[in-house]
């Protein structure tokens, strides 16, 4: 009876890895085949690379023009010791700056209530008819042009909003908010902030939707099968969800109402004063709008102060985004 032959240890040894070769050249091989990148590769990481820096070289050109145009106004002012005739930066644009943040944010107050009714309702209450057409309506109204919300505020709105102006007036006068004295036609801070707010909605609104449409829809079953009413299932699971989400979208309306121009400009009567009294005339004046209204006759020297209340707008806007970014990466992390 004939045995087997031994199994040859060559035919048996498992094949090895050309990357894991003894030979010295093997790992150098691999490696540079590894690095070879493909045209398309590389074209695509470059146009990435240069439009992300892009954006940090146009930040860095705006900041550069606006802090050269105004040295001439820092130069000449009354805080440096300009001379006689000097004028006070802080008085030229403290106001403006007070008015500005002040219109923003009661802007602010007003919108983000009523914004994230809306976007609750498109996404968890209303029938997909509605909700698709009423989802289609609010991106339109972002589209519209401050131009058309600056005539329907100065045109329609102001007689609009007299009488409750006046009832405002007459029975929460002991408020701050609405002292004073109002006169007609009620081109005042509270009729801009108004305008601003219908302008700022549909941009939270939109953003806030679509963060609510991404919440994990096996959460809210539990919540539903635990028992949790609709309401209660929201504020357990949808708001916490989008909380990042909603700040973001705020703070992308705040920006928008910090610089808005020309609505601001065709409905409010400009002032100069830090009065909290919103129905009264005259008192109140945003940069954007002063910029809007002085540029166009402006001397040199005007020109480096509008100049300059634009680099503090600037300064502002960038501050307001980082504390935004700021609060959603805790929002994040939490």
């Amino acid at each position: 009876m004939s045995t087997p032959a031994a199994a040859d240890p060559a035919s048996t040894a498992p094949e090895q890895d050309p990357a894991q070769s003894p030979e010295p050249g093997g790992s150098k091989a691999v490696a540079g085949r590894r690095s070879k990148r493909r045209p398309g590769d590389v074209i695509f990481t470059g146009l990435s690379v240069g439009s992300g820096l892009l954006i940090f070289v146009t930040l860095a050109l705006v900041a550069i023009f606006l802090t050269v145009r105004s040295i001439p106004a820092i130069r000449d002012s009354k805080e440096l010791g300009g001379g006689p005739d000097a004028i006070s930066l802080w008085s030229f644009a403290a106001p403006l700056v007070f008015g500005t943040v002040f219109a923003a944010l009661l802007a602010l107050i007003m919108a983000v209530p009523v914004s994230i009714g809306i976007a609750l309702f498109i996404s968890h209450f209303a029938p997909r008819r509605l909700a698709t057409p009423l989802g289609f309506m609010i991106d339109l109204l972002a589209a519209v042009p401050s131009v058309v919300f600056g005539l329907w505020g100065g045109v329609w709105l102001v007689p609009k909003m007299q009488p409750l102006y006046e009832l405002l007036n007459k029975y929460l006068g002991w408020f701050p908010l609405f002292g004073g004295e109002p006169s007609t036609p009620m081109r005042n801070l509270a009729t801009a902030s108004i305008v601003l707010a219908v302008m700022i909605l549909p941009i939270i609104t939109a953003v806030s939707r679509e963060v609510f449409l991404q919440t994990p829809r096996l959460q809210e079953e539990a919540a539903l099968a635990l028992g949790a009413t609709r309401w209660e299932t929201i504020r357990a699971v949808v708001l916490p969800f989008g909380r990042s989400g909603v700040v973001s979208a705020s703070m992308l309306g705040l920006g928008r109402a910090l610089g808005e121009t020309m609505a601001v400009l065709m409905v409010l009567s400009p002032g100069s004063t830090f009065s909290l009294h919103i129905l009264e005339v005259g008192k109140h004046n945003t940069i954007a709008a002063n910029i809007a209204s002085q540029s166009a006759e402006a001397t040199p020297d005007v020109m480096a102060r509008l100049i300059f209340t634009g680099l503090v707008l600037f300064i502002i806007t960038f501050v307001i985004n980082a504390l935004a970014r700021a609060i959603v990466s805790r929002s994040a992390k939490a």
